[in-house]
């Protein structure tokens, strides 16, 4: 068995066209919401992500066969002042479960993060999905805070129609 970790080349048809197709099992997954990505937002995905210099995908091949991905989005800590690295999205297929893809896809993002001088990387996850939690601890990630008594930070969000 061979494993590939590689960044995605937005305009290769074909790593598009497996970026699209993990990233819409993902959204049909109950983690990733249980619908298909609309239309719309296949159509223009590749292309918008072209558009955004601070953004980039870690794709995972076996034997290659797409397998995983994550997107990535460079935002900046003004309590360090340096860039850092949102990880937004990370999407293991279900038949490539078990086969640490996720630590490896990881440790590439890690890589990238500290070639552009980030102090840290970042990601959300949901508070029921034991398996991804136990994979984000195992890579080192942990909840959030600043003082123990105010508590670990919470995500949120407010979505503009």
């Amino acid at each position: 068995m061979s494993i590939e970790i590689v960044i995605a080349d937005y305009q290769n048809p074909a790593q598009g066209n497996d970026l699209l197709m993990l990233l819409d099992g993902y959204a049909q997954d109950p983690m990733g919401g249980g619908e298909a990505l609309p239309p719309a937002v296949k159509a223009s995905l590749l292309a918008e992500l072209t558009r955004l210099p601070h953004a980039f995908t870690v794709l995972a091949y076996v034997d290659n066969k797409p397998a995983g991905l994550i997107n990535c989005f460079l935002g900046f800590s003004t309590f360090a002042a340096k860039p850092l690295v949102n990880i937004h999205d990370v999407v293991v297929s279900a038949s490539f479960r078990g086969l640490g893809l996720s630590q490896k896809m990881m440790a590439k993002v890690e890589q990238v993060a500290r070639e552009k001088g980030c102090c840290k990387m970042t990601l959300e996850v949901l508070e029921g999905n034991e398996i991804a939690k136990g994979s984000y601890r195992k890579f080192g990630f942990s909840g959030y805070e600043l003082d123990p008594q105010m508590g670990k930070a919470v995500f949120w969000q407010k979505k503009l129609s």
